[in-house]
């Protein structure tokens, strides 16, 4: 058993760090906003702290779960960062999906100071999270990822090392690439399917078995055709990632013009006021176009 510090109590991060506490680590917590904090201790057992500083000092593992590359700048450098309280020899993981571009510059900047760093990026939703049963995509030298490994399979069904410090980022951009692009092309048939008058699960139940399933399909279908996008990965949060997806093909001279036609899309969403529905809303666009009555639920 290690002790490890969790930094930022989410949605994913919460239940990711209650997984590290029940598996038996000592936890070390810290979070921006105290009622997160305070309601992830009421539940868990674990050690509250005043910075990331603090939470880092002492630790051999520091776990970062962030929202965008702001704030793993915010949390990780400074006087009160991480790598200001994180010993020599320590492990940094941080699960934010951000840059690939900032991933790798942190990394120098932690190794200078005698700190291993791994970008570990996530997919599985809050529900992977929740279940422990969440992907993770590392990047880094593999001697910080085999001690870190065992730890993250606290929460994680799936971990592996994908490259050197950034390939983690890279990884989960082209997860969002392939979600995005999937997730308008189900909204589009499933529309089609609805307006031709067709028996959506009927249609489901015979596609499923055969080339156009996927979990997607799968595990959304009942949700888009009933209209109800009140839960799962937030709208707000797709297109963070997808801007990041978009500004790292321009550097790299790559095109995604599937990606950027579906962030265009989700702004549409945005617009309807589907900024915290899930990412299966894209249907509710197609909706609004022809005409039909609303069915999507808001979020509180």
């Amino acid at each position: 058993m290690a002790t490890v510090a969790f930094i930022g109590l989410g949605v994913m991060g919460a239940p990711m760090a209650g997984h590290l506490a029940a598996a038996g680590h000592s936890v070390r917590v810290w979070n921006r906003s105290r009622s997160r904090l305070d309601a992830w201790l009421a539940r868990h057992a674990g050690a509250p702290t005043a910075s990331p500083r603090e939470a880092a000092q002492g630790a051999e593992f520091v776990f970062t779960c962030v929202g965008d590359d702001p704030d793993v700048e915010a949390v990780v450098c400074g006087e009160e960062g991480v790598l200001a309280g994180l010993a020599p020899g320590g492990v940094w993981i941080d699960h934010t999906t951000c840059s690939a571009t900032l991933a790798r510059r942190l990394a120098a900047e932690a190794s200078a100071l005698g700190v291993h760093a791994l970008d570990a990026p996530v997919s599985g939703g809050q529900a992977g999270a929740e279940n422990a049963a969440l992907t993770v995509m590392v990047g880094g030298k593999h001697a910080a990822y085999a001690r870190a490994e065992p730890v993250m399979r606290s929460y994680a069904q799936r971990v592996r090392l994908l490259g050197d410090h950034g390939a983690g980022q890279l990884t989960k951009m082209v997860n969002q690439i392939c979600i995005a692009g999937l997730l308008q092309g189900l909204a589009e048939g499933l529309h089609f399917g609805e307006r031709a008058g067709l028996d959506l699960a009927a249609v489901v139940e015979v596609l499923s078995a055969g080339a156009a399933q996927s979990w997607q399909m799968d595990n959304r279908h009942r949700s888009m055709a009933a209209g109800d996008f009140d839960f799962g990965f937030a709208v707000e949060w797709m297109r963070k990632d997808l801007r990041i997806c978009l500004d790292e093909a321009r550097n790299a001279g790559t095109a995604l013009p599937v990606a950027a036609l579906v962030d265009q899309f989700y702004a549409e969403v945005m617009a309807m006021g589907g900024a915290r529905w899930d990412t299966s809303s894209l249907i509710a666009r197609l909706r609004r176009r022809t005409g039909e009555p609303s069915k999507e639920i808001h979020s509180p």
